[in-house]
């Protein structure tokens, strides 16, 4: 798998030049050298941009003699199980669950349980409605867009499926118990972190596209970050500019919820921060040495993502909630990660019309209120408990209409994407810098 890789090169992708166009922002350039001086973090972000999850990789690198469906039933069997029943198995696959088994010393599981209590709220009301816009965001970027295209989500159903699976994960990860030993969260991080690893062993092994000195390690780990950690870095931003260092207690459950899901996913310890300053300053770190360019493979992953058809409800009901969830993801995509400007929007394929600010602004009151009641709810010890079983039940619905997630990458519906290497003059002017806060998507 690794074989042909030379770990001494530093990609394209990463820089440290100042004048060069990373992924930071435009408010944090005057901050650039600053977090470009920190040597240690620098390095820690180079080093992470060419490593990929050690055991899940050799793990996937069983691949040639047992087929990607076999290594992912023996997978499945030993979360549900434990990997003494699994007939037979590999000594990879038990490295690979002793892994994730493995307490770290700051887990507290209670502070995760509250942790998912609380952000059960937006995963119910909020998350649904913004996940296209998300995805649409993690692909304004060549260098970490790729893997996606070539594992086929150029296409219309395929980057449907990937949405779903992504909301699909984030949901079932906070619903109670679900990252205990033999919870649902758990083995779908497993079968996750077992689905980048097969991604990166078939783009190493299959892919003439990919050049390691251009893109680094395919689904490096310092691309996982944005994910599983943007919550939190939203919330640190937001307790930083309220002049405070430290979190509140439910400020920290919902970052240790973030922490462990990232644990579990297979990111490595030192890049998940644990103080409000640290975690901004890591996540910048990595937007400030990844190169920005956006080239016609992030067009074409923009158009079937925003063409995606992500509902299955074909009643007037269900075109209705289509409609407003639409709407609310572009405008979140505008708002979040383009600052604003519909023409810059418009020449990276996301077109904002009056409907879409009409479905927006339905689909914001509608939000804000639901939220607002869960809130006030969980505040009042009489109505708590309901309140959660409600927000339960809720989220079991969404999950069904997400249909089963099954995590996977097959070889063989792997497409040919086409990219061209766009210059300075021809690349949209939103490229530069254009993702504020860049998640990637865990599918």
């Amino acid at each position: 798998m690794y074989g042909k890789v030379d770990f001494s090169l530093e990609p394209e992708r990463f820089t440290t030049d100042l004048a060069a166009v990373t992924q930071l922002a435009p408010r944090y350039l005057p901050r650039r050298a600053e977090l470009l001086a920190n040597q240690d973090r620098v390095a820690r972000i180079k080093a992470y941009t060419m490593l990929g999850d050690v055991v899940a990789d050799a793990y996937a690198a069983l691949m040639p003699k047992y087929g990607f469906r076999e290594l992912v039933t023996m997978l499945e069997l030993a979360c549900d199980s434990g990997v003494e029943k699994v007939p037979a198995a590999p000594p990879e696959l038990a490295r690979f669950l002793e892994d994730m088994e493995r307490v770290p010393s700051w887990l507290d599981m209670e502070l995760i349980e509250e942790g998912a209590r609380i952000d059960r709220n937006a995963a119910a009301h909020f998350s649904p409605l913004v996940v296209r816009g998300a995805l649409v965001a993690t692909f304004m970027n060549k260098y970490s867009a790729l893997p996606m295209a070539l594992t086929g989500t150029l296409s219309g159903k395929m980057a449907a499926r990937r949405a779903k699976e992504t909301s699909a994960f984030f949901a079932t990860t906070v619903m109670p118990g679900a990252l205990a030993r033999h919870g649902a969260g758990f083995k779908a991080a497993a079968k996750v972190r077992l689905m980048h690893s097969m991604v990166r062993f078939n783009i190493l092994r299959r892919s003439e596209r990919w050049h390691i000195g251009i893109y680094g390690i395919p689904v490096p780990q310092v691309d996982q970050m944005p994910a599983g950690l943007i919550s939190v870095f939203l919330l640190a931003q937001k307790v930083l500019a309220q002049g405070r260092t430290t979190f509140t207690r439910p400020e920290r459950a919902r970052v240790e919820l973030s922490r462990y899901r990232c644990f579990l996913l297979g990111l490595p310890e030192d890049l998940l921060a644990d103080t409000p300053q640290a975690i901004v300053d890591t996540l910048l770190t990595r937007h400030a040495t990844l190169r920005q360019d956006f080239d016609s493979t992030c067009a074409a992953l923009v158009t079937a993502t925003m063409g995606a058809d992500l509902s299955s409800d074909q009643s007037a009901g269900g075109r209705f909630n289509a409609w407003l969830e639409r709407g609310f993801s572009k405008n979140f995509f505008l708002t979040h990660f383009m600052r604003g400007d519909r023409l810059a929007a418009a020449r990276v394929g996301v077109e904002i019309e009056l409907s879409d600010y009409v479905a927006a602004g339905i689909a914001a009151l509608v939000v804000a209120s639901n939220m607002a009641a869960y809130s006030v709810a969980a505040r009042i010890p009489a109505l708590r408990e309901a309140a959660d079983r409600s927000l339960v039940e809720k989220l079991t619905k969404q999950l069904a209409r997400y249909g089963h997630a099954q995590f996977t990458t097959d070889a063989d519906a792997y497409r040919p994407a086409t990219a061209e290497r766009t210059t300075g003059a021809d690349r949209p002017a939103a490229g530069r810098g254009a993702s504020e806060h860049t998640p990637k998507t865990v599918t």
